[in-house]
């Protein structure tokens, strides 16, 4: 399964200036296949240390993070050599050995000829927890659930990938019902690399809501085991009530959905766990439409977006008929999901820097907001073909040189005030 990361890892790989990188990404995203596929195709040789079950790794580290000292320790440990330039050594589930994390500094300062990468899922939980991190010492790198260009690539071939992310926009037109059948399909079966491959494999709608709901299951499992007692109920109550927070109208976080009565200090804590894990993502709202967007953020409001779709449909056990076919009794979620949909394109597009905004006073409402370089770009998302946009208008108007998006399921167009972009295309949002 290809993934669109790889490009990046080969320019890391190619780069004289490169540092040790860190892979960061939730359970189950496919960090660990991907650098296998990377290792076995790029270098001679890939050497393995998974640092959660490799039990001689807390002796050798004890013995000090001097790197020619840790290389050979690795090596008696994996039986494998570990030679600069040709072998990629893979240290997985790093944060389960936070001296070893401590020690890619090292590795940046005294061995940079290795090509060294570390991944971690809950690797934001270690750093949290006091887990020292070297910072300015390492590469890092993302990965999420496929991107629906990622989706096409792995249903259809690199053809129609090819077609999606670069042709003419407006030839996209000519082709907009393929791929608006892709969507619907990639509704259902979201990200995950395991319901894809099962969708690939051919595998029934009922067997791949089967995986969805068997990884939403790990994910309760990995609360259970490392989340602090204390807040381990308020992390399952915060994660419970995603569905209902999205469908709100203004989709923004309310306390009040998690329990009535609930306050932020009583629930802060098991976001941020959430958050740390990679299973959310924060949308934090702008008090003010301005440039910088950083500077006017206001912590106190936001969105959360669950990590994929697909697992967002598998939690409120939504109807696989009413996806695929577009029935109406799915019509309260649509907009949810959506809003949902867009947000996991322009966060693999973009990496980051999303934020919503509203206008207590204007009630004006934008469901993204954006800064690319010095312009602001203004998002409105759209479930159906349905194209009035009043708040996306009420905006232009007061600021004239702001770049509209709609994304709707209407084709690719150019209007006076704004740019209609089909849904299937957000992804190429930087394109626009």
């Amino acid at each position: 399964m290809k993934r669109t990361l790889y490009e990046q890892l080969l320019r890391w790989k190619n780069d004289p200036g490169k540092k040790p990188l860190i892979l960061k990404g939730a359970r189950q995203v496919g960090k660990t296949y991907l650098v296998h596929e990377f290792g076995r195709r790029e270098f001679s040789s890939l050497v393995v240390v998974n640092c959660d079950v490799e039990p001689r790794l807390q002796t050798l580290l004890e013995q000090g993070l001097d790197p020619k000292r840790l290389i050979e320790g690795l090596e008696l440990v994996t039986a494998k050599r570990i030679i600069p330039g040709e072998t990629l050594l893979f240290l997985d589930e790093v944060q389960q050995a936070p001296r070893l994390l401590s020690a890619l500094k090292y590795f940046h300062e005294l061995a940079p000829q290795y090509h060294v990468i570390a991944a971690g899922s809950l690797l934001g939980l270690a750093i949290h927890r006091g887990v020292s991190y070297p910072v300015g010492c390492v590469d890092e790198l993302t990965l999420y659930p496929l991107s629906f260009s990622e989706y096409v690539r792995a249903v259809k071939g690199d053809s129609a990938w090819e077609l999606l992310l670069h042709s003419d926009l407006e030839e996209l037109n000519a082709t907009a019902a393929v791929f608006e059948d892709l969507l619907r399909h990639y509704y259902f079966t979201g990200g995950m690399p395991e319901v894809v491959q099962a969708y690939v494999d051919g595998k029934s709608p009922e067997a791949l809501r089967g995986v969805q709901l068997k990884i939403l299951g790990g994910y309760t499992q990995d609360i259970s085991k490392h989340a602090e007692q204390d807040i381990l109920g308020r992390i399952h109550q915060v994660l419970a009530s995603l569905p209902r927070q999205l469908i709100n109208v203004h989709r923004k976080f309310h306390y009040g959905h998690i329990q009535k009565g609930a306050r932020a200090k009583e629930f802060e804590l098991a976001i941020e766990w959430l958050v740390d894990a990679g299973v959310v993502s924060k949308v934090p709202r702008v008090s003010k439409a301005a440039l910088p967007l950083k500077f006017y953020e206001d912590p106190a409001a936001f969105k959360l977006f669950l990590l994929d779709h697909g697992l967002l449909g598998a939690m409120v056990d939504a109807p696989v008929a009413e996806i695929l076919l577009g029935g109406t009794k799915f019509e309260e979620y649509r907009g949810a999901f959506t809003e949902q949909y867009v947000f996991e394109q322009l966060r693999s597009a973009t990496g980051g820097g999303i934020f919503f905004y509203d206008s207590q006073t204007s009630k004006l409402e934008l469901d993204f907001l954006l800064q690319r370089g010095s312009t602001l770009v203004p998002i409105e998302v759209k479930a159906a073909e349905n194209l009035r946009s009043k708040s996306l208008k009420q905006f232009c108007l007061t600021h004239p040189d702001c770049y509209p998006i709609r994304f709707s399921l209407s084709h690719y167009r150019k209007e006076e005030t704004l740019l209609n972009c089909p849904l299937f295309a957000a992804e190429r949002i930087k394109d626009l």
